[in-house]
């Protein structure tokens, strides 16, 4: 075993007490560590109970909710490939458990504890094929263990930014030992997948498959009918329950509805002036979603709604049949402020654009995919190194850079005096986002070759 893999291990088993005593006062935190801790048990029943030894299984691997939807649209097809392979599919964020049991895997549960001592039973329990790590996170003894008992590990959908601290010298010396264990990497695109040679990878173990997260969002819209929501008479029958209360007031074809996801201050920093910029003058509204809608992040942002007169009123409140506000309509406020999570794809069927958030700070722009899938045209900001797909929407026309309040406000306005011109961006972003798809099928190919590859 390499040192640095021993000085790693050693730091994670003294640290993982602190984490049991951090949990008493972090819920999230409390819910990983309960989790983990049942993990194994769960495991071990199934096994005892529903593991075919005749039957290949695939232990799939995904950090959170973004990860565990990419996971879920090769599951699918590897489902449609073997439909004799088990699956076992785990998680490291409880924000990921609730959307497991959707992913279609046999049996669910965390990530354990990357030591020998967690990460031993499970293998034993589970007896993997293969170990199939989705997007970047690697475990380095999880991996290191599953190689010692003979399972072919792959890393799919696998994006490395050139701005990734893999990449830097001190991580890539500890990292290189564990990617070098790789028997494969699915990676979404060219310059990500030179990234990994870089990090010691063989070039022959890497494979440019795509991006299944245009699979899983696609297949989601067509089989819900998402994208013909907008303006239908029936769209409220087909949305989730918390939204159909308020849905036909805010689908108003006089409207003109900006829909901005996952926002953070930065982001608010510079939609709430172009679109008190534009209210005297036209029929805007805004739905914003903050990224995390606590307490503090929803007072602050009514708070900027009230300084710059902007009515308004939480999705919340609608749906309960309340409003508050500056004089704006009970059914149609200026404003809505999105105080949940798990609604964000549905909305943006409501609006003619959408606006993105991470380009103004340095948390890294959110996925541009689920808009554009609806057709609709994708506004973001400068900072968007960290997402492929958005450059390239912009490239084809569905997406636009915005620099600053005044340049959003700007765009929007163009818009508005040319309401054919965002409808023609939005169908150029869906048949962008169309022709991307097979990302799903070639990462589960990837999986089958190298699972039923001799030796």
């Amino acid at each position: 075993m390499p040192l640095p893999e021993r000085l790693y291990e050693a730091a994670l088993s003294v640290a993982r007490p602190a984490f049991g005593v951090a949990a008493v006062f972090n819920q999230k935190l409390r819910r990983g560590v309960e989790g983990r801790r049942e993990t194994t048990r769960r495991f071990q029943e199934w096994a005892r109970t529903s593991r075919s030894p005749d039957r290949p299984l695939v232990w799939v691997h995904a950090p959170s909710v973004g990860e565990g939807l990419m996971a879920q649209a090769i599951i699918r097809e590897l489902r449609a490939r073997r439909p004799a392979f088990q699956v076992a599919f785990t998680c490291f964020s409880p924000s990921a458990e609730r959307m497991a049991d959707q992913v279609g895997a046999d049996v669910w549960g965390y990530v354990p504890w990357d030591t020998r001592g967690a990460v031993r039973p499970v293998l034993e329990a589970l007896r993997p094929a293969a170990l199939v790590f989705v997007r970047t996170e690697v475990w380095p003894v999880l991996a290191r263990e599953a190689a010692g008992s003979r399972t072919r590990l792959l890393l799919v959908n696998a994006v490395l930014s050139e701005g990734s601290g893999r990449l830097s010298r001190p991580a890539r010396g500890f990292m290189s030992q564990v990617y070098r264990r790789l028997d494969a990497v699915g990676a979404v695109s060219q310059a990500h997948a030179d990234r990994y040679r870089r990090l010691g990878v063989s070039p022959e173990l890497i494979r440019v498959t795509s991006d299944a997260r245009f699979d899983q969002v696609w297949a989601r819209i067509e089989e819900r009918g998402l994208f013909q929501l907008r303006g239908t008479a029936d769209a409220a029958t087909r949305v989730p329950e918390p939204l159909r209360p308020i849905w036909s007031a805010l689908d108003d074809p006089e409207v003109f509805t900006l829909v901005a996801g996952s926002t953070w201050p930065a982001d608010e920093n510079v939609l709430l002036p172009a679109l008190a910029a534009l209210r005297g003058d036209h029929r805007v509204r805004l739905i914003i979603a903050p990224h995390e809608p606590t307490p503090r992040h929803l007072d602050a942002l009514e708070r900027r709604l009230d300084d710059l007169a902007l009515g308004h009123a939480r999705l919340g409140s609608l749906t309960a049949g309340e409003a508050r506000g500056h004089g704006a309509a009970p059914d149609a406020p200026e404003v809505v402020v999105v105080d949940r999570v798990g609604v964000l794809a549905d909305l943006y069927a409501l609006g003619r654009a959408a606006y993105v958030s991470g380009g103004f700070g340095r948390s890294g722009l959110h996925s541009v995919v689920e808009p554009a899938a609806l057709g609709v045209p994708v506004l973001f900001g400068p900072a968007h190194g960290n997402a492929r797909e958005a450059g390239d929407l912009a490239a084809r026309g569905g997406g636009f850079v915005v620099t600053s309040s005044s340049d959003m406000e700007s765009r929007l306005r163009s818009w508005l005096a040319e309401p054919a011109a965002p409808a023609a961006a939005g169908a150029v972003a869906r048949d962008f986002v169309r022709s991307e798809t097979g990302g799903a099928a070639r990462n589960a190919q990837l999986i089958v070759e190298i699972m039923e590859a001799p030796g």
